[in-house]
Protein backbone atom coordinates (compact mmCIF):
# COMPACT_ATOMS: atom_id res chain seq x y z
CA UNK A 1 0.00 0.00 0.00
CA UNK A 2 1.23 3.97 -0.73
CA UNK A 3 1.33 5.39 2.61
CA UNK A 4 -0.05 8.83 0.75
CA UNK A 5 -3.25 7.13 0.70
CA UNK A 6 -3.53 7.01 4.71
CA UNK A 7 -3.73 10.70 5.05
CA UNK A 8 -7.39 11.15 3.51
CA UNK A 9 -8.73 9.14 6.55
CA UNK A 10 -7.10 9.83 9.83
CA UNK A 11 -4.24 11.23 11.64
CA UNK A 12 -1.30 8.96 10.52
CA UNK A 13 0.61 7.39 13.33
CA UNK A 14 4.34 5.94 12.24
CA UNK A 15 7.90 5.35 13.58
CA UNK A 16 11.44 4.79 12.47
CA UNK A 17 13.62 2.28 13.18
CA UNK A 18 17.55 1.78 12.53
CA UNK A 19 19.23 -0.91 11.65
CA UNK A 20 21.31 -2.29 14.41
CA UNK A 21 25.03 -1.97 14.79
CA UNK A 22 27.20 -4.85 13.82
CA UNK A 23 27.87 -5.48 17.16
CA UNK A 24 23.93 -6.23 18.30
CA UNK A 25 22.53 -9.42 17.53
CA UNK A 26 21.14 -9.97 14.15
CA UNK A 27 17.53 -10.11 15.59
CA UNK A 28 17.65 -7.24 17.97
CA UNK A 29 15.96 -5.15 15.58
CA UNK A 30 13.61 -7.79 14.43
CA UNK A 31 12.77 -7.92 18.52
CA UNK A 32 11.91 -4.09 18.74
CA UNK A 33 9.26 -4.59 15.72
CA UNK A 34 7.41 -6.90 17.22
CA UNK A 35 7.15 -4.36 19.99
CA UNK A 36 6.44 -1.77 18.03
CA UNK A 37 3.86 -3.56 15.64
CA UNK A 38 1.63 -3.59 18.47
CA UNK A 39 1.33 0.34 18.61
CA UNK A 40 -0.24 -0.48 15.50
CA UNK A 41 1.49 2.39 13.32
CA UNK A 42 0.74 2.79 9.80
CA UNK A 43 3.85 2.12 9.18
CA UNK A 44 7.63 1.71 10.07
CA UNK A 45 10.62 3.42 8.13
CA UNK A 46 14.11 2.23 8.53
CA UNK A 47 16.79 4.44 7.68
CA UNK A 48 20.08 4.09 6.24
CA UNK A 49 23.54 4.60 7.20
CA UNK A 50 27.26 5.09 5.48
CA UNK A 51 28.43 1.62 4.44
CA UNK A 52 27.64 1.65 0.64
CA UNK A 53 25.63 -2.14 -1.26
CA UNK A 54 26.33 -3.79 2.41
CA UNK A 55 24.44 -1.16 4.44
CA UNK A 56 21.44 -1.41 1.87
CA UNK A 57 21.25 -4.57 2.07
CA UNK A 58 20.80 -4.47 5.52
CA UNK A 59 17.96 -2.03 5.39
CA UNK A 60 16.01 -3.58 2.65
CA UNK A 61 16.19 -6.84 4.47
CA UNK A 62 14.59 -5.30 7.69
CA UNK A 63 12.07 -2.90 5.25
CA UNK A 64 11.14 -6.30 3.65
CA UNK A 65 10.23 -8.22 7.46
CA UNK A 66 8.40 -5.32 7.97
CA UNK A 67 5.70 -6.03 5.51
CA UNK A 68 6.12 -9.26 4.48
CA UNK A 69 6.56 -10.99 8.16
CA UNK A 70 5.07 -8.34 10.43
CA UNK A 71 2.32 -7.17 8.14
CA UNK A 72 2.95 -3.56 8.37
CA UNK A 73 3.47 -1.22 5.42
CA UNK A 74 6.84 -0.28 5.60
CA UNK A 75 9.19 2.62 4.02
CA UNK A 76 12.97 2.23 3.06
CA UNK A 77 15.25 5.32 3.17
CA UNK A 78 17.82 6.22 0.53
CA UNK A 79 20.26 8.48 0.39
CA UNK A 80 21.85 9.34 -3.07
CA UNK A 81 25.11 10.80 -1.81
CA UNK A 82 27.29 8.88 -3.81
CA UNK A 83 25.05 5.82 -5.87
CA UNK A 84 25.33 5.55 -9.37
CA UNK A 85 21.55 5.61 -11.59
CA UNK A 86 22.87 1.71 -12.08
CA UNK A 87 22.49 1.32 -8.04
CA UNK A 88 19.26 3.17 -7.69
CA UNK A 89 17.50 0.79 -10.32
CA UNK A 90 18.94 -2.12 -8.97
CA UNK A 91 17.22 -0.83 -5.55
CA UNK A 92 14.20 -0.17 -7.30
CA UNK A 93 13.89 -3.65 -8.59
CA UNK A 94 14.13 -5.68 -5.40
CA UNK A 95 11.72 -3.26 -3.75
CA UNK A 96 9.32 -3.91 -6.27
CA UNK A 97 10.09 -7.60 -5.91
CA UNK A 98 9.00 -7.94 -2.40
CA UNK A 99 6.08 -5.81 -2.97
CA UNK A 100 7.42 -2.33 -1.43
CA UNK A 101 5.87 0.56 -2.98
CA UNK A 102 7.12 3.20 -0.62
CA UNK A 103 10.91 4.94 -0.24
CA UNK A 104 12.02 8.08 1.54
CA UNK A 105 14.60 9.45 -1.04
CA UNK A 106 17.23 11.79 0.65
CA UNK A 107 20.41 13.46 -0.36
CA UNK A 108 21.98 11.75 2.41
CA UNK A 109 24.40 13.40 4.70
CA UNK A 110 28.27 14.48 3.00
CA UNK A 111 30.78 13.23 4.75
CA UNK A 112 33.79 14.80 6.18
CA UNK A 113 36.19 13.98 3.00
CA UNK A 114 33.48 15.28 0.62
CA UNK A 115 30.92 14.25 -1.37
CA UNK A 116 31.97 10.80 -3.37
CA UNK A 117 31.11 10.22 -7.14
CA UNK A 118 27.75 9.48 -7.75
CA UNK A 119 25.20 10.75 -10.35
CA UNK A 120 22.90 12.78 -8.00
CA UNK A 121 23.41 15.54 -6.15
CA UNK A 122 20.64 16.45 -4.19
CA UNK A 123 17.34 14.90 -3.19
CA UNK A 124 15.05 16.33 -5.87
CA UNK A 125 17.46 14.55 -8.21
CA UNK A 126 16.84 11.17 -6.63
CA UNK A 127 12.76 12.28 -6.66
CA UNK A 128 12.86 12.85 -10.19
CA UNK A 129 14.93 9.59 -11.47
CA UNK A 130 12.51 6.96 -9.20
CA UNK A 131 9.37 9.12 -10.47
CA UNK A 132 10.73 8.10 -14.25
CA UNK A 133 11.68 4.58 -13.20
CA UNK A 134 8.78 3.13 -11.19
CA UNK A 135 5.33 3.05 -9.55
CA UNK A 136 6.34 4.54 -5.93
CA UNK A 137 5.07 6.36 -3.34
CA UNK A 138 7.77 9.02 -3.01
CA UNK A 139 8.47 10.42 0.34
CA UNK A 140 10.84 13.38 1.60
CA UNK A 141 12.57 15.16 4.35
CA UNK A 142 11.54 18.92 5.47
CA UNK A 143 12.87 21.02 8.08
CA UNK A 144 10.59 23.34 9.68
CA UNK A 145 13.54 26.10 11.43
CA UNK A 146 15.06 25.37 7.99
CA UNK A 147 17.90 22.67 7.02
CA UNK A 148 21.50 23.78 8.19
CA UNK A 149 23.30 24.21 4.70
CA UNK A 150 20.58 26.51 3.24
CA UNK A 151 21.08 30.21 3.40
CA UNK A 152 17.35 31.38 4.51
CA UNK A 153 14.18 29.98 5.07
CA UNK A 154 12.62 30.84 1.94
CA UNK A 155 14.98 29.40 -0.13
CA UNK A 156 14.76 26.58 1.77
CA UNK A 157 11.33 26.38 1.05
CA UNK A 158 11.85 27.01 -2.35
CA UNK A 159 14.27 24.19 -2.48
CA UNK A 160 11.08 21.85 -1.17
CA UNK A 161 9.14 23.20 -4.31
CA UNK A 162 11.47 22.08 -6.22
CA UNK A 163 11.46 18.64 -4.91
CA UNK A 164 7.45 17.91 -4.32
CA UNK A 165 7.37 19.31 -7.74
CA UNK A 166 9.89 16.42 -8.72
CA UNK A 167 7.53 13.91 -7.84
CA UNK A 168 7.32 13.89 -4.01
CA UNK A 169 4.33 12.84 -2.63
CA UNK A 170 4.68 13.12 0.90
CA UNK A 171 7.06 14.71 3.40
CA UNK A 172 8.47 13.99 7.21
CA UNK A 173 9.91 16.84 9.03
CA UNK A 174 13.06 16.65 10.70
CA UNK A 175 12.59 16.81 14.78
CA UNK A 176 11.63 19.74 16.72
CA UNK A 177 11.09 20.95 19.89
CA UNK A 178 9.02 23.91 19.92
CA UNK A 179 5.90 23.59 18.01
CA UNK A 180 5.55 27.45 16.54
CA UNK A 181 8.29 26.46 14.28
CA UNK A 182 6.22 23.73 12.85
CA UNK A 183 2.71 25.82 12.42
CA UNK A 184 4.82 28.68 10.61
CA UNK A 185 6.69 26.31 8.29
CA UNK A 186 2.92 24.81 6.95
CA UNK A 187 2.20 28.45 6.67
CA UNK A 188 5.10 28.99 4.14
CA UNK A 189 4.32 25.65 2.56
CA UNK A 190 0.95 26.07 1.56
CA UNK A 191 1.70 29.74 0.77
CA UNK A 192 4.52 28.02 -1.61
CA UNK A 193 2.12 25.73 -3.21
CA UNK A 194 3.35 22.67 -1.38
CA UNK A 195 0.13 20.75 -0.73
CA UNK A 196 1.15 17.35 -0.53
CA UNK A 197 0.54 15.81 3.45
CA UNK A 198 2.84 16.56 6.12
CA UNK A 199 3.94 14.45 8.91
CA UNK A 200 5.68 16.36 11.84
CA UNK A 201 8.40 14.41 13.14
CA UNK A 202 8.86 14.40 16.85
CA UNK A 203 11.86 12.71 18.91
CA UNK A 204 11.55 11.64 22.72
CA UNK A 205 14.81 13.09 24.36
CA UNK A 206 15.83 10.29 27.15
CA UNK A 207 19.22 11.00 27.64
CA UNK A 208 21.71 14.57 27.64
CA UNK A 209 24.13 12.96 25.27
CA UNK A 210 21.04 12.53 22.95
CA UNK A 211 20.48 16.06 23.15
CA UNK A 212 23.60 17.33 22.35
CA UNK A 213 24.18 15.17 19.68
CA UNK A 214 20.94 16.12 17.83
CA UNK A 215 21.89 19.98 18.23
CA UNK A 216 25.27 19.95 16.85
CA UNK A 217 23.67 18.01 13.76
CA UNK A 218 20.30 19.64 12.68
CA UNK A 219 20.63 22.68 14.75
CA UNK A 220 17.07 22.53 16.42
CA UNK A 221 15.79 25.27 19.05
CA UNK A 222 15.78 24.56 22.29
CA UNK A 223 12.92 26.41 24.06
CA UNK A 224 13.01 27.81 27.92
CA UNK A 225 10.92 24.81 29.15
CA UNK A 226 12.75 22.50 27.42
CA UNK A 227 16.14 23.59 28.84
CA UNK A 228 14.92 24.32 31.99
CA UNK A 229 13.61 20.19 31.84
CA UNK A 230 16.97 19.00 31.04
CA UNK A 231 18.50 21.11 33.90
CA UNK A 232 16.54 19.94 36.74
CA UNK A 233 16.92 16.46 35.14
CA UNK A 234 20.08 15.84 33.96
CA UNK A 235 21.51 13.99 36.87
CA UNK A 236 18.46 11.67 37.56
CA UNK A 237 18.41 9.20 34.37
CA UNK A 238 15.13 7.72 35.10
CA UNK A 239 13.57 10.97 35.73
CA UNK A 240 14.83 12.69 32.78
CA UNK A 241 13.49 9.76 30.89
CA UNK A 242 9.81 10.51 31.82
CA UNK A 243 10.32 14.26 31.76
CA UNK A 244 11.77 13.54 27.68
CA UNK A 245 8.45 11.49 27.35
CA UNK A 246 6.34 13.39 28.95
CA UNK A 247 7.58 16.52 26.94
CA UNK A 248 6.99 14.55 23.78
CA UNK A 249 3.43 13.32 24.73
CA UNK A 250 2.49 17.43 25.15
CA UNK A 251 4.00 18.09 22.22
CA UNK A 252 2.28 15.66 20.20
CA UNK A 253 -1.23 16.61 21.69
CA UNK A 254 -1.03 19.90 20.95
CA UNK A 255 0.00 18.97 17.34
CA UNK A 256 -3.29 16.48 16.85
CA UNK A 257 -5.59 19.74 18.66
CA UNK A 258 -4.60 21.96 16.21
CA UNK A 259 -5.36 19.48 13.12
CA UNK A 260 -1.43 18.02 12.21
CA UNK A 261 -1.96 15.45 9.03
CA UNK A 262 0.50 12.95 11.11
CA UNK A 263 2.59 12.07 13.74
CA UNK A 264 6.38 10.71 12.70
CA UNK A 265 8.16 9.16 16.12
CA UNK A 266 11.49 8.60 15.71
CA UNK A 267 11.95 5.80 18.06
CA UNK A 268 15.61 5.47 18.49
CA UNK A 269 14.87 1.97 18.71
CA UNK A 270 13.86 1.94 22.12
CA UNK A 271 9.92 0.50 21.96
CA UNK A 272 9.53 0.85 25.92
CA UNK A 273 10.03 4.74 25.16
CA UNK A 274 7.46 4.27 22.29
CA UNK A 275 5.22 2.13 24.25
CA UNK A 276 4.59 5.07 26.73
CA UNK A 277 3.91 7.47 24.07
CA UNK A 278 1.77 5.57 22.32
CA UNK A 279 -0.51 4.71 25.73
CA UNK A 280 -0.78 8.32 26.29
CA UNK A 281 -1.96 9.95 22.82
CA UNK A 282 -3.78 6.70 21.49
CA UNK A 283 -7.63 7.75 21.95
CA UNK A 284 -6.82 10.96 20.12
CA UNK A 285 -5.12 9.96 16.93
Amino acid sequence: MKTDALFADKTVFSLEVFPPKRTDPSDSILTTVERLKELSPDFISVTYGAGGSENSDVTFSIVSEIKNTYGVESVMHLPCIGLKKEDVLNCLAKLRAAGIENILALRGDIPAGGAPAGDFRYAADLVEFIRAHGDFNIVAACYPEGHVESPSITEDIRNLKRKVDAGVNQLVTQLFFDNEYFYRFIERCRIAGIEVPVEAGIMPVVNKKQIERIVSLCGATLPRKFTAMMARYEDNPEALRDAGIAYAVDQIVDLVTNGVQGIHLYTMNRPYVAERIYSSIKTIL
